[in-house]
Parts: C-alpha cells; sequence; structure tokens
C-alpha cells in the first residue's frame, strides 16, 4: 500500500491581509493529480485543514470539492482527515452521514462510550487493500484536549502522561483486534526539540514547555507517526518514522528557502518502506529585498534597480522590505510604496532591523528607583534601547506636551 501524508492546510488563510484561494486551489489540484499518478492507497491528513474554526463558505467548498474529486478520480482511495487546533471540530465532523458508504474517515471529535471511557473504535481505522483485506490499522487521532484523553492522577504532568496512555490505550485496542498488521499514528501536537518556524510562534507554547511530547510517547509497534501542528517537514527524536510534513504553502518569510512536501511511504507485509519526501510547486513566491538589512536610502535604490514582476497578477510574489533604521520615520512606508509602484509585486511588510543597543549607556534602574522614576527617563531609556540613539529634541518636546497635556485633563 502506498501512503501519503500531509497536514497544515490552513485553508482561509490571509497572508499579512492577502487571499490565498488561488493558491490553496492550486494545491489541491497539484495534489489530486498527483495521487492519481502515484496510483496513492491512502491520504492521510493530519489536522488544520482550516486556517479559522468557522471558515468560509469558500474555503469549504474547496475542501469538499477536493474529497469528492480526489475519490472519483481514484475510487479505492482512503482519505483519513482529523481535525486540528485550528478547527472546529464538530464543524469538521458534520458532513458524515453524507459520507458514511465513502472511503472518507473524518475524526474531529474524541467519543465516550456510555459510562464516560473513551470509544477508541471511532478512532481506529483499518487500512484496506484493493482486495479489501486489512493490510493495516490507523490511530486517527485529532487534536486532544483536556476531557479526550484519560486523566493520569499523582504525575509530574498530566498532560503528557494522559497523551502517553491515550495512544497506548488506542494501540492495545488495535492490537487486540488484530496483532500482525501494520500500525500508523496521527496527531496534531507539539513534539520536544521541534524546529519552528515564525509561523508557528502564533500557536503561543505554554509556559514552561509542558505542552512539549516526547517521541517516546509512540511504542515502538507504531510503524509510523504522521503528525501535523508545526509547519517545517523534519523527524522527530532522530527517528525516521515519526515526521511533521510540515504546511504546503509558505506561512512566513522564515520560509522563504524552504522546500514544502508531501512524507510517501509503503507498507509491506507488515513493515513501513520507502519513506520519501515530494516536493509541492509553489505558485506565489517569496521575495526579500535586499538580501540583508541596509538604510533606507540603499533600499530604495535596490528597489528602483528591480525588474518588474511579468507574470500574471495572481502569483505575483509577495514582497518583503529590509531596512536598517536608526530611529522612527513616518514617512518610510510611503517612500517604499512610491518606489514599488510599477513594479507589480505584493508588499506585504517592512521587517525593520535596529543597531544593537550598547547597553552600557543605559541607565540601570533598581526596585528602590521605581516609584521615583521620572516618565522622560523612562522615555529616554525606551528610545535608547531601541535605536540606540538619543531621543531627537523633537519627540521629546512632543512627549512633554502629552504629558502635561494629560497632567491638565487629570487636575480638572
Amino acid at each position: 500500500m502506498k501512503i501519503i501524508h500531509t497536514a497544515d492546510w490552513h485553508i482561509g488563510q490571509l497572508f499579512h491581509e492577502y487571499d490565498r484561494t488561488i493558491e490553496h486551489r492550486d494545491f489541491l489540484d497539484w495534489l489530486c493529480k498527483y495521487l492519481n499518478e502515484s496510483d496513492a492507497d491512502v491520504l492521510l491528513i493530519s489536522g488544520d485543514i482550516f486556517d479559522h474554526a468557522n471558515p468560509s463558505a469558500t474555503s469549504m467548498k474547496l475542501f469538499y470539492s477536493f474529497l469528492n474529486k480526489a475519490t472519483t478520480c481514484n475510487p479505492h482511495l482512503q482519505i483519513i482527515v482529523t481535525a486540528g487546533n485550528h478547527d472546529s471540530a464538530s464543524r469538521l465532523e458534520a458532513p458524515k452521514p453524507l459520507i458514511e458508504s465513502s472511503n472518507i474517515h473524518i475524526v474531529g471529535v474524541v467519543e465516550k462510550t456510555s459510562d464516560g471511557k473513551i470509544n477508541y473504535e471511532k478512532i481506529a481505522v483499518p487500512l484496506k487493500n484493493r482486495a479489501n483485506e486489512i493490510k493495516g490499522w490507523c490511530i486517527a487521532a485529532p487534536f486532544l484536549k483536556k476531557g479526550d484523553y484519560p486523566q493520569i492522577k499523582d504525575c509530574e504532568n498530566d498532560y503528557s502522561e494522559g497523551i502517553k496512555t491515550f495512544y497506548e490505550e488506542a494501540l492495545q485496542f488495535i492490537k487486540n483486534k488484530n496483532d500482525n498488521t501494520a500500525i500508523i499514528a496521527m496527531g496534531h501536537l507539539h513534539a520536544q526539540n521541534a524546529t519552528t518556524s515564525d509561523s508557528d510562534k502564533v500557536e503561543r507554547t505554554i509556559v514552561g514547555g509542558v505542552e512539549c511530547l516526547s517521541a517516546e510517547i509512540f511504542k515502538s509497534e507504531i510503524c509510523y507517526v504522521a503528525l501535523g501542528h508545526i509547519h517545517k517537514a523534519q523527524r522527530i527524536g532522530g527517528a525516521e518514522h515519526i515526521r511533521y510534513c510540515g504546511s504546503p504553502l509558505p506561512m512566513s518569510f522564515s520560509e522563504i528557502n524552504y522546500k514544502h512536501q508531501l512524507i510517501v511511504f509503503d507498507i509491506n507485509d507488515g513493515i513501513v518502506t520507502n519513506i520519501n519526501s515530494v516536493e509541492i510547486p509553489i505558485r506565489v513566491n517569496l521575495k526579500s529585498v535586499p538580501a540583508s538589512h541596509k538604510i533606507l536610502e540603499e533600499v530604495l535604490t535596490e528597489i528602483e534597480m528591480m525588474d518588474p514582476y511579468s507574470g500574471h497578477q495572481d502569483y505575483s510574489p509577495y514582497l518583503q522590505i529590509k531596512v536598517l533604521a536608526n530611529g522612527p520615520d513616518p514617512s518610510r512606508r510611503h517612500r517604499i510604496e512610491e518606489a514599488l509602484k510599477d513594479k507589480k509585486f505584493r508588499f506585504v511588510r517592512i521587517d525593520i532591523k535596529h543597531p544593537e543597543a550598547n547597553k552600557r549607556n543605559l541607565e540601570v534602574f533598581t526596585k528602590a528607583d521605581l516609584d521615583n522614576l521620572d516618565p522622560v527617563t523612562v522615555f529616554k531609556n525606551a528610545y535608547s534601547k531601541k535605536y540606540n540613539a538619543e531621543a531627537p529634541e523633537t519627540l521629546l518636546k512632543m512627549f512633554n506636551n502629552i504629558r502635561n497635556e494629560l497632567n491638565e485633563n487629570y487636575s480638572a
């Protein structure tokens, strides 16, 4: 059996306020074509199908049209979809009654039995070959919230222990059914030591990293772990078979030289073999000008020398401008926009870098000083720390004017 692992599509995402519907449509068309050409048997989608819990009608149509097209072109194809933390679990599962007779399995909610125990039957999906023989099983685990996993008492980290127990019990449930087939696990979680991109930082990891899970939670009997949540493809814990596939589209400028990919592997006689990555073509590129931060005048000169984008406007690259600044400049963005007026790029952001501050020149305050701090001194130090320069008199005058105005209003 040939299996393909993907995740973190984030359909409906805006890239710095630019709509990405065309990019997602092109990716799904490419994926559908690849599924057909590779003669795949199983597609695993490990969470964050949508970027928002309440996706637009356009986003939902993209996704469900893909499911229909992929299974129509490949009638033997099984698709297993799990919810991520960006998805609404119940909304994702809503169409299940319409697809119960198909090979599409959607797991958003961890169901419980009447006595309150986890119903592992609902997340244990058999993997069948074209002769309808079970050749493997999939633990189709969505993003697990508190209440979705067993509560372990008197332990140092109840989250980590609870998730570990969840996978152990799911594994044992499947082994009780059939102990002679390959077992795959899906998960949408943050693994310890995973390399993150700028876009992953918005996930707001818990202080102390208590939500980061060790690769050791996955027993050796699990022959492949298809992870989602982190947007850079990578192996976890040094294990070839525990992987993030990454997102199919770039999610931040930190991924400017990053190759987006699918993970493809085979199951032969209960063993996973031929684990490989397949690069996903990116239609809208990221461009950063200049290559390193420079002062604004030099940046404007480089912009002037740039060739205009000559392709279709739907695929105009996203452009980041890198500026070395030694102070605030209200006219900066306007000057850059004017310089880019005829270049036909999608200007999305200015990446500003300030000279490194000389900390020895900054005044250090003790706790005893805090009650007696002069606001002007605080302002001067904040400015020096950010720009490595003295605050100009014009700004100090404006600051004092605002301060005096506030004092007058309070006294009135």
